[in-house]
């Protein structure tokens, strides 16, 4: 009997280990999402024009931001989330959620990315661009 559990407990560690390996590497790397490997989360639709706070903002995210949220923050397979989400509609995650996000970095609680890093570089205006950038990205795709 001492024996069927211990070699039951050794499967199930095999299974799981063998699980968290299939896994481990299927995820592309944030490496490989920098090489621009790792695929779009959501499919969006691009407004025809942003304003000018938008158009600054999108500058910022394309330099700090879209590493890891992708390109236009449709968020990127394994490595980051997308921001044109309902997730992020701005009653459930107000604009200065982004702002404290980008300052401080903040713990992972909606999706299995892990814990986003602090934005280096950026000053509270650069951000309140980004976010009139995303804010007009989502409206544009339905996300008042």
């Amino acid at each position: 009997m001492k024996y069927r559990r211990e070699l039951l407990a050794v499967l199930v560690i095999a299974v799981a280990g063998a699980a968290y390996m299939l896994y481990a590497t299927s995820q592309p790397t944030k490496e490989e999402a920098q090489m621009g490997s790792a695929e779009p989360l959501v499919s969006i639709t691009v407004p025809t024009s942003y304003s000018d706070s938008a158009i600054v903002g999108k500058r910022v995210f394309d330099a700090k931001c879209a590493t890891c949220h992708g390109e236009n923050a449709v968020g990127q397979n394994g490595v980051a989330p997308p921001l044109i989400h309902i997730i992020y509609e701005p009653n459930h995650h107000g604009d200065e959620a982004f702002q404290r996000a980008a300052a401080m970095g903040v713990r992972a609680h909606h999706w299995p990315f892990g814990d986003m890093p602090q934005v280096e570089g950026v000053s509270r205006a650069d951000i309140a661009n980004v976010v009139a950038y995303i804010r007009e990205i989502q409206r544009a795709n339905g996300i008042e």
